[in-house]
């Protein structure tokens, strides 16, 4: 791969796309809403006044109600767009958002396959550790310059916004890869080389936490990719739970939440029992929902928590068979022991076919994979007693 090299180009406008799909004008989010306690997986097919889904207008409105739900319990407020302007020069965009009369900048650096392009592009957090097909660019998006984990308010989200914004690092992760769209769309695929209707987002560990979320509140990516990321990624906090009181030793909400600063401060008030959660992180995964999902995980590190990534992605996975595209997510698990973020040559075939489907225009490639070796047994009817709604 090399380095793209343009002549500087600043432009600053409007972001031609929406970060996420217009929500019918016949839904209503109350953020007042209360919601009863639920041991078992909130049903993703009702809505908060009782109604079930029937049609697609529907599923609308209820990813605005889980957009609205996981703000409000666990991540804090994404910020709409501010302002934003961008420069690109020898590899690299500098990216500055202005809001109120403050500026934040912050910069990626893109490597280019050979070729002319406009070429897909994977936003990969801190760089990739998954294997990148060839003819596919890596920008790379410096998610601790946006947001620090590690105190709370550092960082150039919180320069912006201010250090005492309820935001956790997650979703102003999820801010910044949002600019990131918006100075590739902004710059344009001549000085850019990027298709940006062909772009993918990945990270492992707590990156790939972020890179889910990214994925899930910007639908301006095609392919979501996160490696590894465990509880606050695609585990579900209640099932996780439960094999924490049962003795595995593993990450749940009440120890995550001791750590680095990932989550709204208001989410300590949820953690010691996730069971008021109205939603939990299978809906989540359904945000990105049609878009294609892969999750990579490693089923030999508990602290993972194999069986909850597993079992919250086959109950996502039954919202995208709602929406005609249950082949667009994809679980893969393989044990590699404590190499984390070291993914396995076993699972090279299920990414490359995820990147082929989805953002390299390989239509026919088969990506219907529901693969564990974990040491589990899945018990469906534990954690679901609601069934697919064929959506219209």
């Amino acid at each position: 791969m090399k380095l793209f090299s343009i002549a500087a180009l600043t432009l600053t406008s409007l972001v031609t796309a929406q970060e996420v799909s217009p929500t019918p004008t016949t839904c209503t989010v109350d953020p007042n809403a209360t919601y009863p306690t639920s041991a078992k997986l909130p049903d993703p097919f009702l809505l908060a006044d009782g109604k079930r889904l029937a049609t697609k207008d529907e599923w609308a409105c209820k990813r605005a109600e889980i957009r609205d739900q996981i703000q409000r319990y666990e991540l804090g407020p994404k910020p709409p767009k501010p302002t934003v302007s961008a420069t690109a020069s020898s590899g690299r965009i500098n990216i500055v958002s202005s809001e109120g009369g403050k500026s934040a900048s912050f910069s990626v650096s893109i490597k280019l396959p050979s070729g002319t392009g406009p070429f897909p592009a994977v936003i990969a957090f801190e760089g990739a550790s998954i294997p990148i097909p060839a003819g596919v660019a890596t920008v790379t998006f410096p998610n601790h310059d946006v947001a620090a984990d590690d105190p709370r308010g550092k960082g150039k989200f919180y320069d912006l916004y201010g250090s005492s914004h309820s935001a956790g690092a997650l979703i102003a992760w999820a801010w910044g890869v949002s600019r990131v769209v918006d100075a590739l769309e902004q710059l344009g695929p001549d000085a850019t080389k990027i298709d940006t209707k062909r772009l993918a987002v990945t990270g492992c560990s707590r990156n790939g936490k972020g890179a889910l979320i990214a994925g899930a509140f910007d639908d301006r990516i095609a392919l979501v990719l996160p490696q590894e990321g465990g509880s606050g990624g695609p585990g579900c906090w209640r099932i996780v739970a439960d094999i924490k009181k049962n003795g595995t030793k593993t990450e749940d909400a009440t120890q995550i939440i001791t750590g680095d600063s990932w989550f709204a401060t208001s989410f300590t008030k949820y953690a010691p029992d996730t069971t008021v959660l109205p939603y939990d992180h299978h809906m989540l995964m359904a945000l990105v929902a049609p878009r294609g999902l892969l999750v990579i995980e490693n089923s030999g590190i508990d602290y993972l928590g194999p069986i909850s990534t597993y079992g919250c992605s086959v109950a996502a996975r039954m919202v995208y068979e709602s929406l005609g595209a249950k082949d667009a997510l994809g679980i893969t698990q393989a044990s590699h022991g404590n190499s984390h973020c070291q993914m396995p040559s076993s699972q090279n075939a299920e990414v490359a076919a995820f990147f082929n489907k989805f953002l390299l225009g390989q239509s026919t490639v088969s990506t219907d994979v529901v693969k564990t070796d974990g040491k589990f047994t899945w018990y469906a009817g534990q954690w679901i007693d609601w069934t697919i709604q064929t959506l219209s």
